[in-house]
């Protein structure tokens, strides 16, 4: 007998393949067969009129703590995202030691002050995370960021030989416990201040055992090397190193390089010719996420961490020059009221708010907001900055994973907090409902991307494709009707059209609603 079989739906298998009917019966949380199904079933679901696909896996998430916090993955999962993947953008859960560790307990106690850290290494916290049994599986990259800040902290210098050799052991082992690459964030300090060479000796570890290195590239924009010369940077680490490229969230961000996407796709695909086994990722928004600090504060002012930063504003000199470089970073993003703030628990009225607004009740220029916001701790933003055309080119190419960028949130409770970038909660509804209303690429194409693209891209086994043997993490929707509803003004709010979502075989979400289950799995490396 079956554990469950879903009959009359119209399957969608994940490989871009059109769609066709089947009934899909699940036995021991895989799919036991797709067709025509007579057995007896334990229970039945009539997906009459629905879609059914395989679960939705986002390939660069942030939920590295946030699960920790509330398990049920509410924001993801209610889209139908069945798999997360944490760790992107250089950390930041583990391997945790000095300055690592101080920004780890930074992170999460904005959420929660009473939270404690238990954990140092990736295999500590993939167990730590596992007794918390999260309703979506979980997979994780190990951080350059977060490697580089426990051995030398935030200092802008080339590691000693010594310090080399304990960024590429503690890759290897994380890599050994269950991580599935290296991700970096190069554009962030500490990464910043890693050269080329020391990301491609740390790749090489990575190719040896066949995971993929994911970046934030060093530059999206023209802060320092450009976003053409950053792309190329990326490709030239897979090239000399070896190792399979994603390049995170493409995009090119701010006016003065608005219309370059389709030359950053012509790279990533020149490569690929050459035999450069690359590709990337995009969330279908015009607005990034950031902080106040990764868009508007220079890397030189972050040496030494939130101490170092600190001195630098108390320091007149200083002040003034940093003063000048928020400026012309407000002009690069097309002006502070581009900018909005997310979250400000001590003047909740101004979330929502863009900088010049802020700066206009504040009664200062909006550079002097942000110095004065800065002194009390960062300040997460939403950034109006991409231009639709790049957007929606770079998300049309064939190579391109759907990603949220996002975080595992909740609409009520301890991550109801601001209001962060609706992509937390309408990613994936967004991205078929513009298959459907803009034709961006076949509905089928956008499962794809969704799917069996992002899963190949990690390496993951028996998942991301609805097919006999493979586990049964599936997503039934009306692929007629689906759409976020999640918007910048009011983003916690979950999306319409996802009927249930199943995780291992287990119903996690049936008629739109969460059922409390928590099936997820955490994944690791070489493991099915």
């Amino acid at each position: 007998m079956y554990q469950l079989v879903i009959r009359n739906g119209r399957v969608i298998d994940g490989a871009g393949n059109p769609w066709f009917y089947a009934d899909v019966a699940i036995a021991e949380g895989k799919v036991a067969a797709i067709g025509r199904i007579t057995g007896a079933a334990e229970r039945e679901i009539d997906a009459r009129g629905l879609a059914v696909a395989p679960g939705f896996i986002d390939l660069h998430s942030h939920s590295d703590f946030t699960l920790l916090l509330d398990p049920l993955a509410q924001s993801k999962v209610r889209q139908g995202v069945t798999t997360e993947v944490v760790g992107n953008c250089g950390g930041w859960a583990a391997p945790l030691a000095g300055s690592s560790l101080t920004v780890a307990q930074e992170m999460i106690h904005r959420y929660d002050p009473s939270f404690a850290i238990t954990w140092g290494s990736m295999g500590e916290y993939l167990q730590t995370l596992e007794r918390r049994r999260p309703a979506v599986n979980v997979a994780a990259l190990v951080g350059h960021g977060t490697v580089r800040a426990s051995v030398m902290g935030y200092e802008q210098r080339p590691p000693s030989p010594q310090e080399m050799q304990q960024m590429r052991t503690l890759v290897e082992e994380s890599l050994d416990q269950g991580a599935f690459g290296l991700s970096t964030g190069l554009y962030y300090a500490p990464g910043s201040y890693a050269a080329t060479d020391e990301i491609i000796e740390l790749a090489q570890v990575v190719a040896e055992g066949g995971g993929l290195y994911s970046s934030h590239i060093r530059d999206e924009s023209n802060y320092n090397i450009g976003v053409v010369s950053a792309v190329k940077e990326a490709l030239e680490i897979g090239r000399r190193s070896g190792v399979r490229v994603e390049v995170s969230h493409l995009k090119a961000l701010g006016p003065v390089v608005w219309g370059k996407g389709r030359e950053l796709l012509r790279l990533i695909n020149q490569a690929r010719e050459e035999g450069v086994d690359a590709a990337a990722d995009a969330y279908p928004y015009a607005a990034s996420g950031t902080s106040l600090i990764g868009a508007l504060i220079p890397r030189w002012a972050q040496e030494g961490g939130r101490a170092g930063l600190l001195e630098k504003l108390g320091d007149p000199g200083n002040r003034e020059k940093l003063l000048t470089a928020v400026v012309e970073n407000l002009e690069r993003r097309g002006g502070a009221e581009r900018l909005h703030v997310s979250a400000l628990p001590d003047r909740p009225d101004l979330e929502g708010k863009n900088l010049a607004e802020v700066a206009q009740a504040l009664g200062i220029s909006p550079g002097q907001a942000v110095l004065n916001l800065l002194e009390k701790g960062d300040v997460p933003l939403v950034s109006f900055v991409m231009d639709e055309r790049d957007v929606e080119n770079i998300l049309a190419a064939p190579f391109i994973s759907i990603v949220s960028d996002g975080y595992a949130l909740s609409a009520e409770g301890l991550l109801a907090v601001g209001k962060p970038h609706p992509r937390s909660f309408g990613t994936f509804p967004r991205a078929l409902n513009l298959a459907r209303e803009r034709q961006l690429f076949r509905p089928e194409e956008a499962v794809r991307k969704m799917t069996s693209l992002p899963a190949a891209r990690l390496g993951l086994e028996g998942r991301g494709l609805l097919k006999e043997g493979y586990w049964a993490d599936l997503v039934i929707f009306d692929d007629r009707s689906v759409k976020d509803r999640a918007t910048f003004l009011n983003p916690l709010q979950y999306p319409a059209g996802i009927y249930a979502v199943l995780v291992n075989g287990e119903i996690v979400v049936q008629e739109g609603q969460h059922t409390g289950r928590r099936s997820g799995k955490v994944l690791r490396r070489g493991k099915r």
